[in-house]
Formats: structure tokens, C-alpha cells, sequence
């Protein structure tokens, strides 16, 4: 039976295959609404936040949960998953065009989709809600119900939202691109404000060093501005729609000086594994300050962003000539909605101040090259390391060390305030094995296995090696430190007396954190749902493959930790 099953998906696999490479059209590529009204948004794709462009655009819902949502198009569900990045409960549906569409923040799935979800936990045995599925486990037509909207995951009110990646290269594409017809847009992008940014050590503006800011209280800045040398420039900026407060990134930008393009961003497509790169196009130590976006209108040395182009100058202008040079911002929207803004700088000799060495805190410190390996030791203590790629700039880096006698470590930093990497970086952490064990409540003898690193009172992770904790770190500000967890979850019965159709435990790890969990009733296999936002998992027994006889059943109920501690929890439940 697995056989013939095997052989019908992959039959039908290359019929979709086949159908794609035929349905290739020279013309875009078009889906249809996934909602019943009028499309108004809540965001965009391409938005710049902490560490990510926005990957689609959130649809609003009216304010409210349950509305109906709708494949774009014929495909077949390819994935369906609960909890995972952020996106709830979400649906994925593969198109035979080569696109994949994603629909989050669901409250739930059609009665088809969650059968194939179920079916998928059963023939697997688990509780994991990352259902990965054949192409003929649950076929679905354009315009077909899938889900009802909600806010699920890390959504702060009720909307849809909706992703669509290239499913060879898995970028994230623009929806818009696919949905221009069904989104009504004639409001053009606004500039708010425009900084410059003189390169240390090589120039200067308006007599300074530092970053300045000038705001566009109109199109054309009448102030008086000078430079010499090398500058660079960024602009807060953001698009808008009508019918709508909301705010949202900006697709194209286009700085020119003196009628030639010195940088030029479309926000059209995004590597998924390029999306932290979105810290080095904007000024992430002032979007950390002040909570506003400066995009840099130049690249910095390691910022590999494909969506940003300029010329080997990397859009940062040399004034070399005294004379005025006139600049000027183009933006514009998908709709061909454009703004633009003028500023006039005028070029005057002025001798440019020396860069300043870095005056680190300790003799610890380290200037991190971007285009190296580079690594920093405390002596017995810590050592951090960052391969060639993490970084976009120079940045120095400097251990922060706040002690702690009574830990298995002290707590270290490296930066005095947030600063990403584009990718994890290695951390090194020694124990000190006089502290090892004392909190300890099963073991006779400590187990290293069960040391891991914790930051701000949240797990890392890491691997004991020779008195070590070895990890992996993407953020430079934040705080590290040794733990040992060698205690289980707990699990309690939220259930309550009598006959239940439904079974309901709380399942909490205050430690090192939840990893998984299983369940049988009568020795067979029974999924129980994690429930959004709290410790609690459920059991719906008329989902399950036990026989309701109101008679006593066991339970067998298994939690592990993300240090292999596990709880085993048994009752009797009448049903």
C-alpha cells in the first residue's frame, strides 16, 4: 500500500512539474484575492525591522478573527505548522508556477486541512505541528477556503498574513506583484527626513564629523548645506495608502547627484538567509535610540544585499570640487506613485580631522575587521569568535564582564548596547567546576551534559567539551552565562473530575525549556495540541483513535526538556 501511494504522489509530483514548465507565461504571473473584500493593508513587503525585511504583506481583517481565507491559486498543501516562526498557525500551498504561498496568524484550518495535519501526526507518531506533505495528501483549487484568519504566533492584532516565495530559490517575493489587481494604492511614498553621514577620518559636512539630520518639512531643503570629502547619505522615508493610518516601507529609491544615479534600492525580492543584512542598510544604532529607519543611500564594504546598487563609489559622493552639486530623491511604489526631494550641497575646502583610534574600556578589546575571521579571548574565561562574513564594518569589540561568584560563570557582553550579526558566531564559556552541580536534585554527581549557555534568562543551548560550554551567538550586546538544568518538566492536570471529552495538562520547564512531549492512551498514540500563548496542551479524545466505552483508560503522558531531562506523567481518565 506505501508503495502504490509512493508511486501515485510522485506521478502526481511530475504531472505539476510538467504543468509548470508548460504553464510558463511570458506575461506575470497572477493569483487571485485570499479574502472576500476589499484588500487594505497593515504592512508591506520589504518593511525594515530588527533583523528582517517584512516577508509579505499583513491584510487587514477589520479587527476581528474567523474571516474566511482563500488559496491564490490551484496548488496542493505542502506544509502546515503551529507555532513556528512567529507565523501561528499557518498553511503553505505549493503552485505549479514555481511559487509557494503562505497564509499565518490563522485561528484555523479548513476541515481539509486539518484532517491532512492529523493524518500526517498519526502516520508519524508526534505532536510536532510541522506537517510536511505529498502533493496528493490535500489538493487544493484557487479560490478554495483553507483557513479562517486570526492572531496567532507573534501578532499583535487580527489580520492575514501572506508570503509568497520563489520555491527553488526560496526568496521572498513581493505579493503585491501577484495581487497588483486586487490592491488599490494612489498615494505616493513621503520623505520625512534625510542624514548625512561623513566617512570618519575622510570627511566632512556642514563643518562636522558626526551624522546629521535635516527634516523635509517641503520637497526642497533650502538650507544652506556643506561637505569636503567622502559623505554618505540616508533617508528615512515611508510609503503610505489610502484609507489607511498605517505606514509602510518604501519600494524603490533612487538618489541621483547632478542628474547621474549614485544609488538605487528596489525592495522586490529578499534571500531569506539575506534578511539581517537589512541592520547594515539601516542605521540600526539609531533605529535601537530612537525607533525610526535611516536606509543608507550607499553599501556599506559587507553588505552583500542584492537589492542595493551603486557603482564601486558604493553611493558615497567625494566632494572634491568647490562648487554646488545638486541631489535629488525619486520614490515610488508599485502603482508607479512617486515623490521627489531636493537638497543642494555645496562644496568647500575644509581640512578633514584625522579618524579617531578606538579608546576601548580594557585592554581586552579587540577592532573586529569585517572582511576577517576574528576572535577575542579572556584568558580562562570566555572566547568569542566571528568568522569572515558576520560583519558589514569595523566595529570594536570589547568584553563586558559582570561577576558573579556564587555562578557556574560570570556574565559576559561584547558590545555595550545591541549589535547583530548577520549570521551565529561561536561562543566559548568555561565552567567553573567548583560551582558544578550545587544545584543539582537527582544527581549524586553533576552531569556536564546539562550545563548550557542562557541569555537574559532565556536558553542558548551549547555542548560541554573538556570544561567548555561551546555555542552560537548573533548578538554582540547581549549577556551570556553559565546554567545547569538537570530537573524535568512538570506536568499538572488541568483537566478536572469526571467524564471528559477533552483532556487538558499544563506542561511548563522553567530552565532550559520545553523540547517536545508525547502521549498514549491504552498504549496507543494521541496527539495533544500546544495551546497559543500558554502551557497548556490539549487533547480533543473524539479526534483520536480511542474508542469512547466510559469506562477508565490510561494515560501516559512524556515531556523532555532542551537538556534531556524527562517527566513521565500517568493517570486514569474516564471516557
Amino acid at each position: 500500500m506505501r508503495r502504490k501511494k509512493t508511486v501515485l504522489s510522485l506521478c502526481l509530483l511530475s504531472i505539476l512539474q510538467a504543468w509548470s514548465q508548460s504553464q510558463m507565461p511570458d506575461e506575470p504571473v497572477t493569483y487571485s484575492s485570499p479574502v472576500e473584500f476589499e484588500i487594505s493593508l497593515a504592512g508591506n513587503f520589504g518593511e525594515p525591522r530588527p533583523n528582517h525585511f517584512h516577508g509579505g504583506l499583513d491584510i487587514r481583517t477589520g479587527g476581528v478573527e474567523g474571516k474566511a481565507v482563500h488559496a491564490i491559486g490551484d496548488g496542493y498543501v505542502s506544509r502546515i505548522t503551529q507555532g513556528l516562526d512567529g507565523f501561528g498557525n499557518a498553511v503553505y500551498i505549493t503552485h505549479p508556477e514555481g511559487y509557494v504561498s503562505i497564509y499565518g496568524h490563522l485561528k484555523s484550518f479548513s476541515p481539509a486541512v486539518k484532517a491532512a495535519l492529523r493524518k500526517y501526526q498519526y502516520d508519524h507518531l508526534t505532536c510536532s505541528a510541522d506537517a510536511r506533505l505529498d502533493p496528493s495528501a490535500c489538493p487544493v483549487k484557487r479560490g478554495q477556503v483553507i483557513a479562517l484568519s486570526g492572531n496567532t504566533g507573534s501578532s499583535v492584532a487580527p489580520h492575514l498574513h501572506l508570503e509568497i516565495h520563489e520555491a527553488e530559490s526560496w526568496d521572498m517575493c513581493d505579493p503585491y506583484e501577484f495581487l497588483n489587481f486586487h490592491i488599490s494604492d494612489t498615494v505616493p511614498p513621503k520623505a520625512h527626513s534625510m542624514m548625512a553621514c561623513p566617512q570618519e577620518g575622510e570627511g566632512v559636512f556642514n563643518g562636522g564629523t558626526a551624522k546629521q539630520t535635516f527634516g523635509f518639512d517641503k520637497p526642497h531643503l533650502d538650507k544652506v548645506l556643506t561637505a569636503w570629502g567622502r559623505v554618505g547619505f540616508a533617508l528615512w522615508a515611508d510609503d503610505y495608502m489610502q484609507g489607511s493610518y498605517n505606514h509602510y516601507g518604501v519600494r524603490e529609491t533612487t538618489l541621483n547627484v547632478d542628474g547621474e544615479t549614485l544609488f538605487h534600492a528596489v525592495v522586490d525580492r529578499v534571500p531569506v538567509a539575506m534578511n539581517r543584512y537589512v541592520n547594515s542598510w539601516g542605521d540600526y544604532a539609531h533605529w535601537n535610540k530612537h525607533r525610526h529607519w535611516y536606509l543608507k543611500s550607499y553599501i556599506e564594504p559587507g553588505n552583500r544585499l542584492r537589492i542595493l546598487h551603486a557603482d564601486e563609489r558604493r553611493g558615497i559622493m567625494d566632494f572634491n570640487e568647490e562648487r554646488d552639486y545638486h541631489f535629488e530623491y525619486i520614490l515610488r511604489d508599485y502603482k508607479g506613485n512617486e515623490s521627489r526631494y531636493t537638497f543642494t550641497v555645496r562644496g568647500e575646502k575644509t581640512v578633514i580631522p584625522k579618524a579617531q583610534k578606538p579608546s576601548p574600556a580594557s585592554g581586552l578589546a579587540r577592532l573586529f575587521r569585517w572582511d576577517q575571521t576574528n576572535s577575542l579571548s579572556v584568558p580562562g574565561q570566555v572566547q568569542l569568535v566571528v568568522p569572515y562574513g558576520l560583519l558589514t564594518t569595523d566595529v570594536l569589540v570589547q568584553p563586558i564582564i559582570k561577576k558573579n561568584a556564587d555562578g557556574l560563570s560570570d556574565a559576559y557582553s561584547f558590545y555595550p548596547t545591541s549589535y547583530p550579526l548577520i549570521t551565529y558566531g561561536e561562543i566559548y564559556i568555561r565552567a567553573r567546576m567548583d560551582k558544578f552541580g550545587q544545584d543539582s536534585i537527582l544527581h549524586a554527581e553533576p552531569d556536564p551534559s546539562k550545563l548550557y549557555i542562557r541569555s537574559n534568562g532565556r536558553f542558548i543551548g551549547g555542548e560541554y567539551r573538556h570544561g567548555w560550554v561551546a555555542g552560537r551567538i548573533r548578538e554582540l550586546g547581549q549577556s551570556y552565562e553559565l546554567a545547569y538544568d538537570d530537573r524535568p518538566p512538570v506536568v499538572k492536570d488541568m483537566t478536572g473530575k469526571g467524564k471528559q471529552d477533552v483532556i487538558r495538562l499544563s506542561v511548563s520547564d522553567k530552565q532550559s525549556g520545553l523540547a517536545s512531549y508525547t502521549a498514549t492512551i491504552d498504549e496507543t498514540f494521541v496527539v495533544f495540541d500546544a495551546q497559543e500563548k500558554s502551557s497548556m496542551v490539549v487533547c480533543d479524545l473524539r479526534e483520536t483513535p480511542i474508542k469512547k466505552t466510559g469506562k477508565a483508560h490510561k494515560l501516559r503522558f512524556t515531556a523532555v526538556d532542551n537538556r534531556s531531562n524527562v517527566v513521565k506523567y500517568e493517570t486514569d481518565i474516564i471516557y
